[in-house]
């Protein structure tokens, strides 16, 4: 018997001891496979000495013999590893993962007493992680895979990467994978350097058969933190003071996220027509326009000078743009 169908034979088992009765078209749905393989694999179950039965009528289905529970729970390596995925079956079948993290599942739960099964059924069924972010296609990520296996064999990764400035080809010890707002990211060294490299922008990738060694207690989470905090110092690189509507300082946390929070929070008194003056950190000219038009009326830039006149710039364009026609 090939290993495929072993793993499906196990999963089946263990999806009878955990559900209960289940009809061969539920059966179907979970592995993924047609209605007559299922006929087939519980023909193979029978057969080799398991006690399956097959219940007639409208509520019938397929279940174990009352009292019957396999051992056969023992964990894979790559089921083993699936398991820090639990709550992201996304991410899961991304990395290549999918099929090991619904088997280890099954495998847990059969080794579970009854109570903390039933519990672990209930947090399954109210608790749900969603790691992609709103309104945005998932990036697609070819060479995840592979940048995957060369994470965990520590093998050398070799890359045509898309730069902002340009294309270039590099070497990399990949350190650790992150999945950060649906977005994975290569955290890898190149040239004694650290650095995190997104990988939809991986234009080609080899895993080489030369290894490296990991730098001496290197943290990815504590990395990855560090590097966050960098590159959020880094975006910002002045101040806009604005005067905001009741509506606009409400609406300043949803453009802006954490930073428009604390602006907000530090908004002066309102003066006699309810405005309010915030400062808020802005990247470069061209972005901190685009920001301050999502403001739209709501929103009279005071300074910079530069800033404000820029503002005025693509409000009197726009205006132009779609005045009356001539």
């Amino acid at each position: 018997m090939d290993r495929m169908r072993a793993d499906r034979l196990l999963s089946l088992l263990l999806l009878l001891q955990n559900r209960g009765r289940m009809t061969a078209p539920e059966i179907a749905a979970e592995l993924e496979v047609s209605v007559r393989t299922v006929y087939r694999d519980i023909d193979a179950l029978s057969g080799s000495g398991v006690p399956v039965y097959a219940d007639r009528g409208p509520a019938g289905g397929y279940r174990l013999l009352d009292g019957y529970r396999t051992r056969l729970t023992g964990l894979t390596g790559d089921e083993a590893d699936s398991l820090f995925l639990a709550g992201m079956p996304g991410p899961a079948a991304e990395l290549g993962l999918g099929a090991d993290l619904t088997t280890a599942q099954l495998k847990l739960r059969a080794a579970l007493p009854p109570e903390l099964d039933e519990r672990s059924r209930r947090i399954q069924e109210r608790f749900h992680l969603d790691a992609p972010g709103w309104f945005r296609d998932a990036e697609p990520v070819p060479y995840l895979a592979a940048a995957a296996e060369a994470v965990w064999r520590r093998r050398v990764l070799r890359v045509h990467y898309q730069r902002w400035r340009g294309e270039v080809h590099r070497d990399l010890h990949a350190l650790g994978l992150v999945l950060k707002g649906g977005i994975w990211y290569l955290v890898a060294r190149a040239e004694d350097t650290v650095r995190s490299y997104r990988v939809a922008r991986i234009l080609a990738a080899e895993v080489l058969g030369e290894t490296f060694e990991r730098p001496a207690g290197f943290d990815l989470a504590a990395y990855w933190q560090e590097s966050a905090r960098a590159m959020e110092a880094a975006r910002f690189r002045g101040e806009a003071e604005l005067l905001l509507t009741e509506r606009g300082l409400r609406l300043l946390p949803m453009k802006f996220g954490a930073v428009g929070a604390v602006a907000a929070a530090g908004a002066g008194p309102p003066d006699d027509r309810g405005r309010v003056r915030v400062v808020v950190p802005v990247e470069s000219l061209p972005v901190a326009v685009d920001d301050m038009l999502r403001l739209g009326t709501d929103a009279e830039v005071l300074g910079p000078p530069e800033l404000r006149t820029a503002v005025a710039r693509a409000v009197t364009e726009l205006a132009e743009r779609y005045g009356p026609p001539d």
